[in-house]
């Protein structure tokens, strides 16, 4: 099942601004490897948000190698500087995201972890403007704690992979990764703390407003 049209999403992805250097870089990376990133329009979505809530801290729970990070910290550079935490397990990943971080001029707002990403982020001694959530889906519940205290009042969570290629959407799906997403989704629709939405690029991004 498609999650959205691929026609809609090729428009999506062409109307985001051209890309160059160690961005196409990365995004070449992905196709030629199957790497999952999160794509041009979602990317390019995160950023805004960056810019539109004046974001200067930002933690990553899973970053690949640093696709997704590159956009956020253009947005915290724009801002005016700050920082965004890059985390992941595998320090091959981490040291990619190194390199195409630095050439792109982001060597001085990017930290970097090599490590389980909620375990970082709850040992990380700091509250944060916007957490974006890329881990396995089976521990997107447990997750969800733990990024709600290191959230501002006022911040932003943003999850990727929510409509997880359509699989929510099938009621016979009960695999532990979907059955996790929407055991998240309620998690979040109960607790009044929260004003969310679901935005449809790509393969869904889940936009909660921590009140």
């Amino acid at each position: 099942m498609e999650e959205i049209a691929p026609s809609i999403a090729r428009y999506l992805d062409a109307l985001v601004p051209e890309r160059t250097g160690d961005m196409v870089i990365m995004e070449d990376y992905a196709k030629a490897h199957g790497f999952p990133i999160i794509g041009p329009s979602a990317g390019y979505f995160c950023y805004l948000m960056t810019r539109v809530m004046g974001a200067r801290k930002v933690f990553e729970l899973g970053s690949g190698y640093g696709y997704s990070t590159a956009w956020f910290a253009r947005g915290v550079h724009e801002n005016g500087g700050g920082v965004v935490h890059h985390t992941v397990w595998d320090s091959n990943l981490s040291n990619m995201a190194r390199l195409h971080l630095k050439n792109m001029g982001y060597e001085n707002i990017v930290v970097y972890h090599i490590g389980e990403a909620v375990e970082t982020l709850r040992n990380t001694d700091d509250t944060f403007d916007i957490v974006f959530n890329d881990i396995d889906k089976s521990a997107y519940p447990d997750s969800l704690p733990v990024i709600k205290s290191k959230l501002k009042k006022g911040g932003m969570l943003i999850v990727d992979n929510i409509l997880w290629h359509g699989r929510i959407l099938d009621p016979s799906e009960r695999s532990r990764d979907t059955e996790a997403i929407r055991v998240m989704i309620d998690m979040v629709r109960n607790d009044p703390e929260w004003i969310y939405s679901i935005v449809p690029l790509r393969d869904g991004l889940l936009l909660a407003y921590k009140q």
